[in-house]
């Protein structure tokens, strides 16, 4: 007699990160039934607090919706309060912008690829287990990450939350002297860069694909970071293909201002988050739907860095939708990032003032950005003496979580279609499905409880 069980997948304390949550996987046989990622952190009303506030606010406290990517808040904010005001930052103070966004790219992708996902491909519990034979590799992760957040440091005031930041630009701006040895600095990061592409490049990744329509801002001759125009590279069944094809598909657009017309949310039963999903499907934004919509817009050194790693070529329609591989994505948009951020310093000319005038007026504004978990939204309406009357933010987690749920089934169900695992199994499998996407309920190594409810199926039937 032969039997397969019921796993209920509980992602436990979550605090370190955006959101605490609990995963509920249920199977019948050798089929899986159910697949729940429940966030249960109680709702934290920011929408709510920002309606009554001044037009100015918004860049500050939503900057304080998350510690790791707060830059994306803050500048998500100062975009849409900006298209409401009809003012648009550009020249020198839009590059300071996305310098300053390459800082937080650093930093917290660092983040993710040494502290919480290498592990899992190195049987490793934590990276402090990680550190006792890998030294050298977790020092180079935490010397990119530094570099990371000297740039925030020096751009934003702090390394987290910054302060610098305001409507029409910055505060204060720096000078070509202070932001010299920076550029040292990161001349030296891009050398831990470049080899950490490397590193993550030589773990072994299990065969998998995600068939989720891919979802990131673009803007071409660049890859798109602090701005850009929302596009969809349909999924690959739409076209027929396998969900690990690495077919480019054609893309379509649609402006900023009409993404609620595309991503409708709505409130499921088992999180307190909201799910999303894009013209009815399902969808993915974050580093593989980056890649794969702007991965030819890359540097010549990240391009080559991809293809050495075995990414492919971007330019010749080349995706990854192997969601395991993320990490080297997201080592090949650091290395980016870091380059992007020399660019940016050796041309940068010190702008006249600090920033431009934003004057208050009624309307409705809307702002996206590429965070690095995905693109992040948001959307203010403002009276005419500038007051907040209504907001809107929709974080990249929330638009993932249909495809997460749906990663998981899949990835469980093959699992148990090659035999029975065990709980212990099932529970390390479901971690790193998990932790390939990044979600902003991130945090260590040890996040997920298992309880395991088994039905007993045998000739005589279910009991």
């Amino acid at each position: 007699m032969t039997h397969r069980g019921s796993r209920v997948l509980h992602v436990g304390s979550l605090a370190r990160v955006e959101g605490e949550g609990a995963l509920y996987l249920r199977t019948d046989g050798a089929e899986v039934t159910e697949a729940r990622l429940a966030i249960y952190e109680p709702p934290r009303f920011f929408e709510a607090f920002l309606r009554g506030r001044s037009y100015t606010e918004p860049p500050d406290i939503t900057s304080r919706v998350c510690g790791i990517c707060p830059v994306a808040y803050q500048l998500s904010a100062c975009r849409a309060v900006e298209d409401a005001c009809g003012v648009v930052v550009e020249g020198p103070l839009a590059a300071l912008r996305r310098l300053l966004y390459c800082g937080e790219w650093i930093e917290s992708q660092t983040l993710h690829i040494y502290l919480l996902h290498a592990p899992d491909f190195l049987g490793c519990d934590s990276v402090i287990d990680m550190a006792r034979t890998r030294r050298a590799d977790v020092e180079r992760g935490l010397r990119l990450k530094q570099a990371g957040n000297a740039i925030i440091e020096l751009l934003g005031g702090r390394a987290i939350h910054p302060v610098n930041v305001r409507l029409g630009g910055f505060h204060r701006t720096p000078s070509t002297t202070e932001l010299r040895p920076l550029a040292e600095r990161l001349r030296r990061a891009r050398d831990d860069a470049a080899q950490t592409v490397r590193w993550v490049a030589g773990f072994e990744f299990p065969d998998a694909g995600c068939d989720n329509d891919l979802f990131a801002l673009s803007d071409p001759g660049t890859y798109a970071i602090e701005s850009g125009t929302p596009t969809v590279m349909p999924a690959p069944h739409t076209a027929g293909l396998p969900p690990g094809s690495d077919r480019a598909l054609p893309l379509r657009t649609f402006g900023v201002g009409e993404f609620g017309a595309h991503v409708a949310e709505s409130q499921v039963p088992h999180s307190t988050a909201l799910h999303s999903l894009l013209d009815g499907r399902r969808h993915l934004t974050g580093s593989l739907a980056r890649y794969a919509i702007s991965g030819r817009w890359l540097s010549s050194i990240a391009l080559q860095a991809a293809h050495d790693a075995g990414l492919g070529d971007p330019r010749q329609g080349t995706v990854c939708r192997n969601p395991f591989r993320s990490i080297i994505v997201r080592a090949v948009e650091v290395l980016y990032a870091v380059d992007e951020a020399l660019r940016i310093i050796d041309s940068y000319e010190p702008p006249p003032r600090p920033y431009v005038d934003v004057p208050a007026r009624a309307g409705t504004g809307h702002g996206a950005t590429e965070a690095p978990r995905g693109l992040l939204y948001h959307r203010y309406t403002l009276d005419a003496e500038g007051t907040v009357t209504d907001a809107g933010l929709v974080p990249p987690t929330a638009q993932n979580l249909g495809a997460i749920e749906e990663d998981l089934r899949r990835i469980v169900q093959e699992r148990l279609g090659d035999g029975d695992p065990t709980d212990a199994e099932l529970t390390t499998l479901c971690e790193r499905a998990i932790r390939n996407h990044d979600p902003c309920i991130s945090c260590s190594a040890h996040f997920l409880d298992l309880t395991v409810e088994r039905t007993r199926k045998t000739n005589w039937g279910v009991y």
